[in-house]
């Protein structure tokens, strides 16, 4: 069984900063793809950021140049940097990973729990 534990989320000012942090654990032979997506108040969920194995990046629009996504594959752990949030920045961001287990060669979704962002004006 795999499970993701998110943390660092919290209520910050209006161009405050805060990290994020998700961190795989259980049968895990390889992590393909690691991300963060959000979701605000009712308001589908979105990709903020994604990195590879290799550490290509990608990033929504509205968070270029402000949020760094980087991963450890030691650790199994995938960070978010945020800088200059903003208030339009507010939901619950959610860590999702691509897991291929021990004994199978497909990969596997898997789910963090989220953790609240919260942006003050």
């Amino acid at each position: 069984q795999v499970q993701l534990v998110e943390s660092g989320g919290g209520l910050v000012q209006d161009g405050g900063s805060l990290r994020l942090s998700c961190a795989a654990s259980g049968s895990i032979f390889s992590i393909a793809t690691m991300g963060w997506y959000r979701q605000a108040h009712g308001i589908q969920r979105e990709l903020v950021a994604s990195i590879t194995s290799g550490g290509s990046t990608n990033y929504a629009d509205s968070v270029r140049g402000r949020f760094t996504i980087s991963r450890d594959n030691a650790k199994n752990t995938v960070y978010l940097q945020m800088n200059n949030l903003k208030p339009e920045d507010t939901a619950v961001y959610y860590c999702h990973a691509d897991i291929i287990e021990h004994g199978r060669t497909w990969s596997t979704g898997y789910w963090g729990q989220g953790t609240q962002v919260t942006v003050s004006s």
